[in-house]
């Protein structure tokens, strides 16, 4: 079935917005510029400022539809449903896991590149499947079960290629990028915890905003880039904006892109499918690391490649992409039939995990 020019429109505007997204927050990360008190050029190295910003995005969200909310109810006849009440307290904790995950995500940016930051990601179906085999009681195909161990393979060629090519420069240790693969992971356990996107950017916000004043005193010695070496300095933030505007022109590309990001992943889940919101986010994947090597900011290396080529797999095999090929076989009707009835289970689940991403 052809998609329709609002389904094009969709997808496209998802690709594109993702893409920026992660590359306006590594463009952020490369800038330099003095700080407070006259303190000399020093590296941007804000991640919990830039979650700030990133929840602001979102929180941008919950604000249009209300506004669309309250629009609507004027009419004589409103057609919007504001959907069933509840208790906000209830999202919470999910709230927490996400600003949680969400801070980590920004940091271990700062340590690694770009695309192998997003391929990284990948591993969001290995806590996908082990999470819903725990909580879901679900029974996962053998197929499922060798997506998850491809996947972790090509988690380990993607770090390989990274302890290898260093990023083309000297600026990451070894210990970093180790860092910055473990909090990668870290972050997508937490971010899978994450009901519903709008409620969890209002609390993220307002929480780690507060967070930010307790941060500026908090010592953490050379884990910190920042010259007091505390845990965050948003003053310091803001000193190095006002000396470089530029930084200011990346942070508002990370807001804006996140809020017509969720916006457009939503959409496609709801209006296409969960699985092509998965293909395009492995295109993301693609045009971020393409990006990446025509503006320089990372050298070429082939086991990138074939990480990603492994990651892809991994995915196809999880998702059930390899069914039509493997449906042109002679195969069991019962273990066909079977994989039939749980499709519909494992799409939806597809498609709850993909509209709590990521930031």
């Amino acid at each position: 079935m052809a998609w329709t020019k609002y389904q094009l429109f969709l997808a496209g505007l998802m690709l594109t917005t993702g893409s920026i997204n992660t590359l306006s927050a590594k463009w952020a990360d490369m800038f330099s510029a003095p700080g407070c008190n006259g303190t000399p050029d020093h590296a941007f190295s804000h991640p919990f400022v830039q979650a700030v910003g990133m929840f602001l995005g979102e929180l941008s969200c919950l604000v249009v539809f209300h506004i669309l909310l309250c629009h609507d109810r004027c009419k004589p006849e409103p057609t919007m449903d504001p959907g069933q009440s509840f208790n906000p307290l209830l999202f919470l904790p999910p709230a927490l896991c996400d600003m949680l995950g969400t801070s980590i995500m920004y940091i271990a940016l700062n340590m690694t590149s770009a695309s192998s930051f997003q391929m990284l990601r990948g591993a969001v179906i290995i806590f996908t499947g082990l999470l819903s085999v725990a909580f879901l009681g679900r029974r996962l195909q053998p197929s499922q079960w060798i997506g998850i161990l491809v996947t972790i393979l090509g988690l380990v060629v993607v770090g390989l290629a990274d302890f290898l090519s260093g990023h083309g420069n000297d600026s990451h240790k070894l210990s970093e990028v180790i860092t910055a693969a473990v909090t990668t992971v870290f972050l997508l356990k937490n971010i899978f915890l994450v009901i519903i996107i709008v409620e969890n950017s209002f609390f993220g916000f307002v929480i780690l905003s507060l967070l930010l004043i307790p941060m500026f005193y908090i010592h953490v010695g050379s884990f910190a880039d920042n010259p007091r070496q505390v845990l965050e300095d948003a003053l310091d933030a803001f000193c190095q904006i006002g000396h470089k505007p530029l930084i200011l022109l990346a942070l508002l590309g990370n807001t804006v892109s996140i809020a017509f990001f969720n916006f457009a992943g939503i959409s496609v889940t709801k209006e296409i499918s969960a699985t092509t919101r998965m293909v395009l986010d492995s295109l993301r994947t693609v045009v971020i690391w393409v990006m990446s090597l025509a503006l320089g900011w990372e050298v070429f290396h082939g086991l990138q490649i074939l990480g990603f080529i492994i990651l892809l797999l991994g995915t196809a095999l999880y998702n059930g992409l390899h069914k039509p090929l493997m449906a042109k076989l002679p195969c069991c009707p019962g273990e066909q039939r079977a994989e039939e009835e749980e499709a519909p289970e494992r799409e939806r689940l597809l498609g709850e995990g993909k509209a709590a991403n990521e930031s």
